[in-house]
C-alpha cells in the first residue's frame, strides 16, 4: 500500500521533460528579443506614485488624474521590469524608454463609493456625519512595444 502513495520513477521523468532549462542571454538586447518571441508580456511600471504589474487590455484604476481628459494617450515612462513566462528583465531603478513603450488611454473619470465619516467628542454634545466619495480615473493598457535594437 505504502508503495502506491509514492511517485514513480516514471512520473518524476515525465514532469522533467515539462521544465526544461533555456540558455541565459548574454546581453539585455538578446534578453529583450527572447521576451519579445514569447506569446505574452508583462511590465511593472510607476504610476501615480504606485508600482502596477500590467498586460495589454488591462483596465487600471487610479487615483484622479487632474491634468488629463477622457480620450489622451498617456505614455508610461517609469517602467521598474519587463517580463513574459519564462524571462524577466529588470532596470536599474528603470528600464530606459527607448528599449520599451507601453501606452495607456484615459477611459473615464469616475468615483468610488460612498464614504460615511462619522465625528464626535466625548460628553460634548459634538457629534457630525461627512459623506464622501473618492474620485478615480480609469486606464486601458494599449500594446507592449518592445524596441527591436539592433546590438553593437
Amino acid at each position: 500500500m505504502a508503495s502506491l502513495l509514492r511517485p514513480t520513477l516514471r512520473t518524476a521523468a515525465a514532469r522533467a521533460l515539462h521544465t526544461q532549462t533555456a540558455p541565459l542571454p548574454s546581453t539585455t538586447t538578446n534578453a529583450l528579443s527572447l521576451i519579445r518571441s514569447q506569446p505574452s508580456q508583462y511590465v511593472v511600471a510607476s504610476l501615480a506614485g504606485r508600482k502596477y504589474l500590467l498586460t495589454p487590455r488591462d483596465l487600471l484604476t487610479v487615483p484622479r488624474l487632474k491634468d488629463v481628459k477622457v480620450g489622451d494617450v498617456l505614455k508610461l515612462s517609469d517602467i521598474h521590469e519587463i517580463g513574459s513566462r519564462e524571462f524577466t528583465v529588470r532596470g536599474n531603478p528603470v528600464i530606459p524608454s527607448e528599449q520599451v513603450r507601453v501606452e495607456a488611454t484615459v477611459v473615464e473619470h469616475t468615483k468610488g463609493r460612498m464614504e460615511v465619516i462619522f465625528k464626535k467628542k466625548r460628553r460634548k454634545g459634538y457629534e457630525r456625519t461627512v459623506y464622501h466619495k473618492q474620485t478615480y480615473t480609469r486606464l486601458r493598457i494599449g500594446p507592449i512595444d518592445i524596441a527591436d535594437i539592433p546590438s553593437s
